[in-house]
């Protein structure tokens, strides 16, 4: 009987990377602009830190109660869950222990929260679990993110125009999808990146180094529960779409719906309904970091004839608006059509 043998790890073998970390892409990024001082860097470290914590709460939420609801929704905040409160406290607290975050706009909270860093430069809005209503179901969820250089005073108070300055002065946006894997999709204004988590070494690594939604597809995302409160323009784009036999696909969580989209091409619909006759989706923290990244891959991400990132935002801090978003091809015949009917 011969003795079996074992192959060891050739030199080469070994010396092969592992992968490029977003901790060490960050670095390498800062470095390439010569003005940078780290602040940008460490809040994208710190939504990181916050989003891998909250990778090991989403994966045993069934066995903690962390998917019961604790509060129903209200007119500027979503139904509350105990998941969606412990994805709000490690945001805030990342955020809050970073030091360059000023202040934080929350879904799961009506008014600004302030970290006590009045010296930091940024302010952050975000939707800390998007998708938690469907937590019981074990669908997808994900957190939403934008991120503004302030404009109010340093050493003061964060105010409300810090985070009302338009979709155009984002300095970053992306968003983390809790699914199958783990994935941090994020943009500053050149071009889009995406990183997956890989849990046994607790870093996410560079997956997506240029992301691109394809200017066509043949997927369309919306609740068709609500097709007779859809306006008119909406309802004949969708019915075309049907026609051209596409393929309807909705999770009903914002984050999830996007995503898969961006990789295959197609659009998303949230259109203004009887309920909510302005939108249903909030533009601080989901419209405009969705629409920022969406332009950033190619695509289009408009209200009906105006895009996202051109609508002014008002004084509430919750606005809601419509939402399509998508490969640019298929938004754009969705906003002829709506530009046609206002006119």
């Amino acid at each position: 009987m011969s003795t079996p043998t074992t192959t060891l790890p050739t030199h080469d073998e070994l010396a092969t990377p592992v992968g490029t970390t977003l901790e060490r892409y960050i670095m390498r990024k800062q470095a390439e602009f010569p003005f940078a001082t780290g602040e940008l860097s460490q809040l994208l470290r710190d939504i990181a830190l916050a989003s891998k914590i909250m990778v090991r709460e989403v994966s045993r939420a069934g066995l903690s109660s962390l998917a019961e609801t604790v509060g129903p929704e209200g007119e500027t905040t979503a139904p509350r869950h105990r998941l969606g409160e412990e994805a709000h406290i490690r945001f805030v607290r990342a955020l809050t222990n970073g030091g360059e975050c000023c202040a934080v706009l929350s879904e799961a909270r009506p008014d600004i929260i302030e970290t006590g860093n009045q010296d930091g430069k940024y302010v952050v809005a975000l939707n800390p679990l998007n998708g938690s209503v469907s937590l019981d179901f074990n669908v997808s969820t994900g957190t939403i993110f934008s991120i503004y250089r302030r404009v109010s005073r340093y050493g003061g108070p964060a105010r409300a125009e810090d985070f009302t300055q338009g979709g155009r002065a984002q300095v970053a946006a992306g968003y983390i999808l809790y699914g199958s894997s783990v994935m941090l999709v994020y943009t500053t204004g050149h071009g889009v990146t995406g990183f997956t988590y890989e849990p046994s070494l607790g870093e996410f690594f560079l997956s997506h180094p240029k992301l691109t939604i394809p200017a066509q597809g043949t997927v369309f995302s919306c609740n068709e529960g609500n097709w007779f409160d859809f306006p008119e323009f909406a309802r004949s784009f969708l019915t075309t779409c049907k026609e051209r036999r596409y393929t309807a696909r909705y999770v009903g969580s914002l984050a999830a719906d996007y995503h898969r989209n961006l990789f295959t091409g197609g659009i998303y619909l949230y259109p203004p309904t009887g309920e909510w006759p302005s939108g249903k989706l909030r533009l601080l923290y989901e419209c405009y970091p969705i629409a920022f990244v969406t332009e950033q891959a190619g695509g289009v991400a408009v209200t009906g004839a105006t895009d996202v990132l051109d609508v002014p935002p008002s004084q509430d801090l919750h606005q809601r608006v419509p939402l399509f978003v998508g490969s640019a091809e298929l938004v754009r015949e969705l906003q002829a059509a709506a530009a046609a009917a206002a006119a």
